[in-house]
Protein backbone atom coordinates (compact mmCIF):
# COMPACT_ATOMS: atom_id res chain seq x y z
CA UNK A 1 0.00 0.00 0.00
CA UNK A 2 1.87 3.61 -0.94
CA UNK A 3 2.67 6.00 1.48
CA UNK A 4 -0.14 9.04 2.00
CA UNK A 5 1.94 12.17 1.81
CA UNK A 6 1.46 14.90 4.06
CA UNK A 7 0.17 18.27 2.98
CA UNK A 8 4.30 19.72 2.45
CA UNK A 9 5.45 16.71 0.88
CA UNK A 10 2.30 16.97 -1.76
CA UNK A 11 3.15 20.91 -2.07
CA UNK A 12 6.71 20.56 -2.56
CA UNK A 13 6.25 17.42 -5.22
CA UNK A 14 3.13 19.49 -7.01
CA UNK A 15 5.12 22.56 -6.80
CA UNK A 16 6.84 21.97 -10.67
CA UNK A 17 3.23 21.53 -12.15
CA UNK A 18 2.13 24.66 -9.80
CA UNK A 19 5.00 26.43 -11.42
CA UNK A 20 3.96 25.32 -15.12
CA UNK A 21 0.30 26.14 -15.02
CA UNK A 22 1.13 29.41 -13.57
CA UNK A 23 3.50 30.42 -16.62
CA UNK A 24 0.35 28.68 -19.10
CA UNK A 25 -1.73 31.08 -17.39
CA UNK A 26 -0.14 34.34 -17.87
CA UNK A 27 0.16 33.09 -20.97
CA UNK A 28 -3.16 32.70 -21.59
CA UNK A 29 -4.75 35.45 -19.35
CA UNK A 30 -5.87 38.72 -21.33
CA UNK A 31 -6.43 41.95 -18.90
CA UNK A 32 -9.45 43.59 -18.75
CA UNK A 33 -10.94 46.52 -16.99
CA UNK A 34 -14.10 46.39 -15.00
CA UNK A 35 -15.31 50.27 -16.08
CA UNK A 36 -14.98 48.97 -19.46
CA UNK A 37 -18.32 46.65 -18.85
CA UNK A 38 -20.29 49.54 -17.03
CA UNK A 39 -22.83 51.76 -18.41
CA UNK A 40 -21.96 54.83 -16.76
CA UNK A 41 -24.35 56.45 -18.83
CA UNK A 42 -27.47 55.11 -17.36
CA UNK A 43 -26.24 56.17 -13.99
CA UNK A 44 -27.16 60.07 -14.98
CA UNK A 45 -30.63 59.52 -15.17
CA UNK A 46 -30.85 58.80 -11.46
CA UNK A 47 -29.04 62.00 -10.48
CA UNK A 48 -32.78 63.76 -9.58
CA UNK A 49 -34.01 61.11 -7.47
CA UNK A 50 -33.67 63.32 -4.73
CA UNK A 51 -32.57 60.71 -2.01
CA UNK A 52 -34.46 57.82 -3.14
CA UNK A 53 -32.37 54.72 -3.42
CA UNK A 54 -34.22 52.48 -4.86
CA UNK A 55 -37.87 51.72 -6.74
CA UNK A 56 -38.76 48.15 -8.14
CA UNK A 57 -39.84 50.13 -11.03
CA UNK A 58 -36.49 51.03 -11.89
CA UNK A 59 -35.10 47.86 -12.19
CA UNK A 60 -35.26 45.99 -15.95
CA UNK A 61 -34.38 42.30 -14.62
CA UNK A 62 -37.31 39.90 -14.01
CA UNK A 63 -37.07 37.92 -10.69
CA UNK A 64 -35.33 35.25 -11.72
CA UNK A 65 -32.19 37.58 -13.49
CA UNK A 66 -32.20 39.44 -10.21
CA UNK A 67 -31.88 36.27 -7.70
CA UNK A 68 -29.51 34.37 -9.63
CA UNK A 69 -27.03 38.28 -10.18
CA UNK A 70 -27.42 38.50 -6.51
CA UNK A 71 -26.44 35.17 -5.91
CA UNK A 72 -23.48 35.21 -8.25
CA UNK A 73 -22.70 38.46 -6.82
CA UNK A 74 -22.52 37.84 -3.28
CA UNK A 75 -20.52 34.54 -3.93
CA UNK A 76 -17.85 36.31 -5.43
CA UNK A 77 -17.64 38.82 -2.42
CA UNK A 78 -16.82 35.93 -0.26
CA UNK A 79 -13.38 36.11 -1.62
CA UNK A 80 -11.46 37.03 1.47
CA UNK A 81 -12.50 33.93 2.95
CA UNK A 82 -11.61 31.96 -0.44
CA UNK A 83 -8.27 33.97 -0.33
CA UNK A 84 -7.87 32.68 2.88
CA UNK A 85 -8.39 29.43 2.78
CA UNK A 86 -6.35 28.56 -0.64
CA UNK A 87 -3.77 30.85 1.03
CA UNK A 88 -3.32 28.54 3.62
CA UNK A 89 -3.65 25.49 1.74
CA UNK A 90 -0.97 26.70 -1.04
CA UNK A 91 1.15 28.59 0.79
CA UNK A 92 2.41 31.90 0.27
CA UNK A 93 5.64 30.39 -1.16
CA UNK A 94 6.91 30.21 -4.63
CA UNK A 95 4.95 29.53 -7.90
CA UNK A 96 2.16 29.01 -5.04
CA UNK A 97 2.27 32.14 -3.67
CA UNK A 98 1.90 34.03 -6.87
CA UNK A 99 -1.04 31.92 -8.10
CA UNK A 100 -2.76 32.67 -4.65
CA UNK A 101 -2.33 37.03 -5.20
CA UNK A 102 -2.91 36.39 -9.31
CA UNK A 103 -5.84 34.61 -9.03
CA UNK A 104 -6.96 37.13 -6.12
CA UNK A 105 -6.57 39.89 -8.00
CA UNK A 106 -8.62 38.91 -10.95
CA UNK A 107 -11.54 36.94 -9.25
CA UNK A 108 -11.73 41.10 -7.45
CA UNK A 109 -12.61 42.09 -10.71
CA UNK A 110 -15.69 40.13 -10.57
CA UNK A 111 -17.38 41.68 -7.91
CA UNK A 112 -16.39 45.20 -8.56
CA UNK A 113 -18.12 45.15 -12.22
CA UNK A 114 -21.16 43.13 -11.39
CA UNK A 115 -21.63 45.64 -8.41
CA UNK A 116 -21.01 48.59 -10.50
CA UNK A 117 -23.03 47.62 -13.24
CA UNK A 118 -26.14 46.23 -10.69
CA UNK A 119 -25.71 49.98 -8.97
CA UNK A 120 -25.75 52.01 -12.16
CA UNK A 121 -28.52 50.32 -13.79
CA UNK A 122 -30.59 50.08 -10.76
CA UNK A 123 -31.26 45.93 -11.26
CA UNK A 124 -31.16 45.44 -7.80
CA UNK A 125 -32.12 47.44 -4.56
CA UNK A 126 -28.60 48.47 -3.59
CA UNK A 127 -29.09 48.78 0.48
CA UNK A 128 -30.70 44.98 0.22
CA UNK A 129 -27.29 44.10 -1.45
CA UNK A 130 -25.17 45.74 0.94
CA UNK A 131 -26.99 44.06 3.75
CA UNK A 132 -26.60 40.63 2.25
CA UNK A 133 -23.38 41.34 1.54
CA UNK A 134 -22.27 41.84 5.02
CA UNK A 135 -24.33 39.13 6.14
CA UNK A 136 -22.50 36.84 3.84
CA UNK A 137 -18.94 38.39 4.53
CA UNK A 138 -19.46 38.45 7.82
CA UNK A 139 -20.23 34.66 7.55
CA UNK A 140 -17.39 33.58 5.84
CA UNK A 141 -16.49 29.86 4.30
CA UNK A 142 -15.14 27.15 5.27
CA UNK A 143 -14.45 23.77 4.01
CA UNK A 144 -16.44 22.61 6.47
CA UNK A 145 -19.31 24.58 5.68
CA UNK A 146 -18.95 23.21 1.59
CA UNK A 147 -18.39 19.77 3.48
CA UNK A 148 -22.75 20.03 4.46
CA UNK A 149 -24.29 17.38 6.50
CA UNK A 150 -20.67 15.42 6.55
CA UNK A 151 -18.70 18.29 7.71
CA UNK A 152 -18.43 16.82 11.76
CA UNK A 153 -17.53 12.88 10.13
CA UNK A 154 -14.94 14.62 7.96
CA UNK A 155 -13.06 17.22 10.16
CA UNK A 156 -9.72 18.04 9.70
CA UNK A 157 -10.25 15.95 6.31
CA UNK A 158 -12.36 18.77 4.57
CA UNK A 159 -9.39 21.08 4.40
CA UNK A 160 -6.28 20.30 2.63
CA UNK A 161 -4.63 20.71 -0.35
CA UNK A 162 -6.02 17.71 -2.26
CA UNK A 163 -9.98 18.94 -0.97
CA UNK A 164 -8.86 22.13 -1.88
CA UNK A 165 -8.32 21.52 -5.52
CA UNK A 166 -10.59 18.96 -6.21
CA UNK A 167 -13.26 21.65 -4.98
CA UNK A 168 -12.21 25.00 -6.76
CA UNK A 169 -11.94 22.84 -9.76
CA UNK A 170 -15.64 21.85 -9.56
CA UNK A 171 -16.74 25.06 -7.99
CA UNK A 172 -15.07 27.38 -10.86
CA UNK A 173 -16.63 25.53 -13.47
CA UNK A 174 -19.77 25.67 -11.67
CA UNK A 175 -19.28 29.21 -11.88
CA UNK A 176 -18.72 29.46 -15.40
CA UNK A 177 -22.07 27.95 -16.04
CA UNK A 178 -23.89 30.20 -13.73
CA UNK A 179 -22.16 33.12 -14.69
CA UNK A 180 -22.98 32.30 -18.24
CA UNK A 181 -26.94 31.36 -18.55
CA UNK A 182 -27.26 34.68 -15.99
CA UNK A 183 -25.94 37.02 -18.64
CA UNK A 184 -28.33 35.15 -21.38
CA UNK A 185 -31.38 35.54 -18.38
CA UNK A 186 -30.67 39.07 -18.05
CA UNK A 187 -31.78 39.64 -21.28
CA UNK A 188 -29.46 42.89 -21.55
CA UNK A 189 -26.27 42.81 -24.19
CA UNK A 190 -24.46 44.58 -21.67
CA UNK A 191 -25.22 42.56 -18.81
CA UNK A 192 -24.21 39.17 -21.38
CA UNK A 193 -20.98 40.73 -22.44
CA UNK A 194 -19.83 41.27 -19.14
CA UNK A 195 -20.83 37.90 -17.51
CA UNK A 196 -19.13 36.59 -20.98
CA UNK A 197 -15.91 37.94 -19.71
CA UNK A 198 -16.29 36.96 -16.23
CA UNK A 199 -17.54 33.43 -17.37
CA UNK A 200 -13.79 33.13 -19.53
CA UNK A 201 -11.93 33.79 -16.41
CA UNK A 202 -13.43 31.00 -14.11
CA UNK A 203 -12.79 29.06 -17.15
CA UNK A 204 -8.88 29.49 -17.05
CA UNK A 205 -9.24 29.24 -13.21
CA UNK A 206 -10.81 25.95 -13.59
CA UNK A 207 -7.99 24.91 -15.78
CA UNK A 208 -5.53 25.86 -13.27
CA UNK A 209 -6.93 23.95 -10.47
CA UNK A 210 -7.70 20.50 -13.09
CA UNK A 211 -4.72 20.72 -14.15
CA UNK A 212 -2.73 20.35 -10.71
CA UNK A 213 -5.58 18.13 -9.44
CA UNK A 214 -4.57 15.77 -12.41
CA UNK A 215 -1.03 15.91 -11.55
CA UNK A 216 -1.90 14.72 -8.24
CA UNK A 217 -4.05 11.80 -9.55
CA UNK A 218 -0.70 10.89 -11.39
CA UNK A 219 1.65 11.45 -8.28
CA UNK A 220 -0.66 9.86 -5.46
CA UNK A 221 -3.69 8.08 -7.07
CA UNK A 222 -5.57 6.41 -4.03
CA UNK A 223 -5.11 9.31 -2.53
CA UNK A 224 -5.84 12.08 -4.17
CA UNK A 225 -9.14 9.60 -5.85
CA UNK A 226 -10.51 9.94 -2.27
CA UNK A 227 -10.62 13.63 -2.49
CA UNK A 228 -12.19 13.44 -5.60
CA UNK A 229 -14.69 11.62 -4.06
CA UNK A 230 -15.71 13.21 -1.21
CA UNK A 231 -16.11 16.48 -3.25
CA UNK A 232 -18.37 15.24 -5.74
CA UNK A 233 -20.68 13.33 -2.90
CA UNK A 234 -21.15 15.76 -1.35
CA UNK A 235 -20.98 19.06 -3.28
CA UNK A 236 -22.00 22.52 -2.56
CA UNK A 237 -22.16 25.80 -3.71
CA UNK A 238 -19.75 28.47 -2.15
CA UNK A 239 -22.87 30.56 -1.55
CA UNK A 240 -24.36 28.46 1.02
CA UNK A 241 -25.57 30.36 4.06
CA UNK A 242 -26.27 33.53 2.17
CA UNK A 243 -29.10 35.48 2.89
CA UNK A 244 -32.14 33.85 0.66
CA UNK A 245 -29.66 31.35 -0.90
CA UNK A 246 -32.69 28.54 -0.87
CA UNK A 247 -35.04 30.33 -2.68
CA UNK A 248 -32.62 32.15 -5.32
CA UNK A 249 -30.98 28.85 -5.60
CA UNK A 250 -34.83 27.06 -6.49
CA UNK A 251 -35.27 29.84 -8.70
CA UNK A 252 -31.93 29.31 -10.65
CA UNK A 253 -32.42 25.59 -10.60
CA UNK A 254 -36.36 26.21 -12.20
CA UNK A 255 -35.03 28.35 -15.09
CA UNK A 256 -32.24 26.85 -16.38
CA UNK A 257 -29.44 29.28 -14.49
CA UNK A 258 -27.85 26.16 -12.64
CA UNK A 259 -29.37 23.12 -12.31
CA UNK A 260 -28.84 18.97 -11.30
CA UNK A 261 -28.43 18.05 -15.38
CA UNK A 262 -26.03 21.13 -15.67
CA UNK A 263 -24.28 19.80 -12.65
CA UNK A 264 -23.99 16.30 -14.19
CA UNK A 265 -23.37 16.92 -17.48
CA UNK A 266 -21.47 20.21 -17.93
CA UNK A 267 -19.74 20.55 -14.52
CA UNK A 268 -18.94 17.25 -12.90
CA UNK A 269 -18.45 14.32 -16.12
CA UNK A 270 -16.54 16.61 -18.00
CA UNK A 271 -14.40 16.82 -15.19
CA UNK A 272 -13.76 13.43 -14.52
CA UNK A 273 -13.69 12.39 -17.94
CA UNK A 274 -10.46 14.62 -18.17
CA UNK A 275 -9.02 13.01 -15.85
CA UNK A 276 -9.81 9.77 -16.97
CA UNK A 277 -11.23 8.55 -13.83
CA UNK A 278 -13.09 5.16 -15.10
CA UNK A 279 -10.55 4.47 -17.60
CA UNK A 280 -7.38 5.15 -15.31
CA UNK A 281 -5.25 1.01 -13.99
CA UNK A 282 -3.19 3.09 -11.32
CA UNK A 283 -5.38 2.67 -8.52
CA UNK A 284 -4.53 0.72 -5.55
CA UNK A 285 -7.10 -1.31 -3.59
CA UNK A 286 -8.66 1.85 -2.02
CA UNK A 287 -8.46 3.68 -5.13
CA UNK A 288 -10.88 1.05 -6.81
CA UNK A 289 -13.30 1.12 -3.77
CA UNK A 290 -13.60 4.89 -4.00
CA UNK A 291 -13.60 4.92 -7.72
CA UNK A 292 -16.50 2.28 -7.82
CA UNK A 293 -18.09 4.51 -4.86
CA UNK A 294 -18.06 7.58 -7.10
CA UNK A 295 -19.53 5.70 -9.72
CA UNK A 296 -22.57 4.50 -7.71
CA UNK A 297 -23.00 8.12 -6.41
CA UNK A 298 -23.24 9.26 -10.31
CA UNK A 299 -26.13 6.56 -10.31
CA UNK A 300 -28.04 7.79 -7.86
CA UNK A 301 -27.15 11.46 -8.95
CA UNK A 302 -28.70 10.57 -12.39
CA UNK A 303 -31.80 9.33 -10.82
CA UNK A 304 -32.08 11.94 -8.72
CA UNK A 305 -31.86 14.20 -11.94
CA UNK A 306 -34.55 12.78 -13.35
CA UNK A 307 -36.87 13.06 -10.68
CA UNK A 308 -36.06 16.82 -10.12
CA UNK A 309 -36.92 17.17 -13.59
CA UNK A 310 -39.86 15.73 -13.56
CA UNK A 311 -41.28 17.80 -10.56
CA UNK A 312 -40.05 20.58 -11.65
CA UNK A 313 -42.07 20.05 -15.00
CA UNK A 314 -45.04 19.79 -13.70
CA UNK A 315 -44.45 22.87 -11.58
CA UNK A 316 -43.77 24.91 -14.69
CA UNK A 317 -46.69 23.95 -16.10
CA UNK A 318 -49.19 24.48 -13.32
CA UNK A 319 -47.65 28.12 -13.10
CA UNK A 320 -47.85 28.78 -17.25
CA UNK A 321 -51.64 27.22 -16.36
CA UNK A 322 -52.07 29.76 -13.66
CA UNK A 323 -50.92 32.83 -16.13
CA UNK A 324 -53.29 31.81 -18.67
CA UNK A 325 -56.29 31.49 -16.47
CA UNK A 326 -55.60 34.75 -15.02
CA UNK A 327 -55.07 36.43 -18.65
CA UNK A 328 -58.44 35.01 -19.88
CA UNK A 329 -59.84 36.44 -16.52
CA UNK A 330 -58.97 40.17 -17.31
Amino acid sequence: MARELTQLELLKELSPAAEENVNRHLRTTRDWHPHDYVPWDEGQNFAALGGVDWDPEQSQLDEVAKAAMVTNLLTEDNLPSYHREIAENFSMDDAWGHWVGRWTAEENRHGIVMRDYLVVTRGVDPVALEEARMIHMTNGYSPLAAAGDRADELGEEAAGILRSVAYVTFQELATRVSHRNTGKACNDPIADRMLQRIAADENLHMVFYRNICAAALDLVPDQTMKAVYEIVSNFQMPGAGMPNFRRNGVLMAKHGIYDMRQHLEEVVQPVLRKWNIFERDDFGPEGEKTREDLSDFLEKLEADTVKFEEMRDRSLAREAARREKAAAAS
